[in-house]
């Protein structure tokens, strides 16, 4: 039998790439380089981009096209091509980023979506270039906490790779899961799925250069943590908690878990929410409804520094369903809490980065 180059391309347009739903031909991912020799055939299919969802599925069923079409005893060898530029591997990731800090907590209902909007903007009015990543795949808030839960990123052309334009309000660059479901609609994926989504907003975003990328945690520890352990170099991690023991003793576990020496991921220090509530009509009073100091109390003992202790005021509450975060009036009492946390943020990190460079 003698092949010949139409005899494969023939075979190849049996084949239908799911990404467009026309045939290999139709869709012109068949390269012009059919090289044969004797009963041997190589060529290369061309995709859009190295993290295609169909490439395997596509390369087997073009092999099994050609078997079945030409001939069994064919010596099937396909190269691939991309049109885009494959993503970088994880430890090139965000080489314009300066500083990587991870907003966490032990449990849910502390107010860490909220001190992690307020910081990031807080930081962005000190002047520096900030991005936020909202990596709770499940229960995702910062879309409606900075008022654009409508706002649909889009894609751009950044050296040859089709990336996700971060959304910027307030002078932050902002990306989170809810900007692609549906605001009502549970996210019911598997751990795979919900890894794979984070990966793509930290790896195909144009965050471009920044000073500070903030990254909103879900509560507790879980497969997203461990995912941005392993795909990105923290710079550290902030604590957040109210004072009562209860919420003190989650957040023993964040600590544990980011000081872990298979991760051993710097504690910036810890930040006591809901410190103290304070009534808009009696606004030199402190009610301690969760404990007093008990974040401080728990710095002392691990060492640890305090960033900030944010009083509680119905006005955060309010401001953050409207999408004005409190930081926003830094004539107020938390506005002006959230830009001392900032600066805190700013010297510990700055203090750190000191510190190596004395040791090297």
């Amino acid at each position: 039998m003698i092949l010949y180059p139409n005899l494969i391309r023939e075979a190849l347009q049996t084949v239908t790439y799911a990404g467009t739903k026309k045939n290999l031909i139709e869709s012109q991912m068949v390269g012009d380089d059919i090289i044969i020799k004797g009963m041997s055939v190589k060529f290369t299919l061309i995709f859009p981009r190295d993290t295609d969802p169909f490439l395997k599925s596509t390369l087997k069923a073009a092999e099994a096209a050609i078997h079945y079409h030409v001939s069994p005893d064919v010596e099937v060898t396909i190269e691939t091509e991309f049109l885009s530029k494959p993503r970088p591997k994880d430890d090139e990731l965000l080489p314009q980023v300066k500083h990587i800090i991870a907003v966490s907590s032990g449990k849910g209902g502390v107010g860490k979506s909220t001190v992690a909007a307020n910081l990031a903007i807080a930081l962005a009015r000190l002047g520096y270039r900030v991005g936020l990543l909202d990596t709770d795949i499940f229960g995702p808030s910062m879309p409606k906490m900075f008022g654009i839960e409508d706002a649909q990123p889009y894609g751009v052309e950044v050296d040859g790779r089709t990336l996700i334009e971060p959304i910027e309000r307030y002078g932050v660059k902002l990306l989170s899961i809810g900007f692609f479901v549906a605001p009502h609609t549970a996210t019911i994926w598997r751990g795979g799925m919900a890894t794979s989504a984070l990966k793509q907003l930290i790896a195909d975003a144009n965050w471009g250069e920044l000073d500070y990328f903030i990254l909103d945690t879900p509560p507790g520890t879980s497969d997203i943590h461990l995912t941005i352990l392993q795909t990105l170099k923290l710079t550290g991690a902030v604590i957040v908690s109210t004072p009562q023991q209860v919420a003190l003793a989650d957040a023993r576990k964040g600590i544990d878990m980011y000081q872990n020496e298979k991760i051993n991921v710097p504690i910036l220090g810890l930040i006591e929410n809901m410190a103290w509530f304070t009534p808009a009509e009696l606004p030199d009073h402190r009610y301690y409804i969760f404990g007093k100091d008990g974040c401080r109390q728990l710095a002392d003992e691990l060492q640890i520094p305090l960033l900030a202790q944010i009083p509680l005021v119905q006005s955060v509450c309010e401001q953050g369903d409207n999408g004005t975060p409190a930081v926003l009036n830094a004539d107020s009492v938390t506005g002006q809490a959230f830009l001392a946390l900032a600066q805190s943020v700013v010297t510990v990190v700055r203090r750190n980065e000191s510190a190596k460079y004395k040791k090297s």
